[in-house]
């Protein structure tokens, strides 16, 4: 309803008459008219707005090492320090090799302990098939 207040006037409030006409007017709404003719609003207008949107996440990379890797180069983490013989049986510290985590991949000699900040399932049931994990 048009309401006394705005009787006789002819833009009712909203100045100028091209003002108050719907969205297609001015294009759409929002970001819409956009597409293939309007690359150049892109550009200047919505420069990095995908880079606010999403999830940041942890994204650290693990580093890890396999059982197969560390069977063969046991003679070299001896000779660096991380690995030594004790009692007959070789303990490799795999943390002070810079490795976060032990996978299951090859198999491992029956006198070596593992010691790590965390083991795959895999490597974990090798391990414990051998009674050599902490």
């Amino acid at each position: 309803m048009m309401g006394k207040k705005n009787r006789g006037s002819g833009t009712h409030g909203h100045g100028s008459s091209k003002k108050w006409r719907g969205a297609g007017s001015r294009g759409g709404r929002g970001k819409s008219g956009l597409g293939k003719k309007a690359k150049h609003k892109k550009v200047k207008y919505y420069k990095d707005t995908d880079k606010e949107k999403g999830f940041s996440g942890d994204n650290k990379e693990v580093i890890t090492i396999n059982l197969l890797e560390i069977d063969q180069n046991l003679d070299k983490f001896i000779e660096r320090g991380t690995a030594e013989k004790k009692n007959g049986k070789i303990i490799f510290n795999a943390k002070s090799e810079g490795y976060a985590k032990v996978l299951g991949k090859g198999k491992i000699r029956d006198d070596v302990k593992v010691l790590a900040p965390s083991f795959s399932k895999k490597a974990k049931d090798k391990l414990e098939e051998h009674e050599i994990s902490e």
